[in-house]
């Protein structure tokens, strides 16, 4: 049920933001989806994480039934930026420290991260383009 009640809250948050105007700068439009990566990742959403990163490299490589269920294994007790910085590119990348807690074994540990993001000029969105954390150090 719970579950249920997160997607719903999300496709809720989607919905106001896709009737926002599209007028929004670059660096707002930059916030707002960096908040809701971010939010999704700290409610255990990742699948709703997984519709934030780029077209491309979700085409490119693309997540297994299997790979999500990994996800469902781990508990996200804390989600921090520790600051970011814009590359030549015109990428922003941020660097992020997640607190993961494995439900089976109930063992905490901390895992640094690098989102990379990239601007999409015609859809005038934001793509994360690292992907989604590999919190198991592979």
């Amino acid at each position: 049920m719970s579950r249920w009640l997160l997607r719903c809250l999300l496709l809720c948050c989607l919905a106001l933001l896709a009737g926002c105007p599209k007028s929004a700068s670059k660096g707002s439009a930059l916030d707002e989806a960096q908040y809701s990566y971010s939010a999704a990742i700290r409610w255990g959403d990742f699948e709703g994480a997984w519709n934030l990163v780029d077209p491309k490299v979700r085409k490119e490589h693309p997540l297994t039934d299997i790979d999500f269920s990994r996800y469902k294994q781990v508990q996200i007790s804390s989600y921090r930026d520790s600051g970011g910085t814009t590359l030549g590119s015109g990428e922003v990348v941020r660097d992020i420290e997640i607190g993961v807690i494995n439900r089976n074994t109930l063992a905490e540990r901390t895992v640094r991260y690098r989102e990379r993001w990239r601007y999409d000029e015609p859809s005038r969105s934001w793509w994360l383009v690292s992907g989604l954390p590999d919190l198991w150090g592979e």
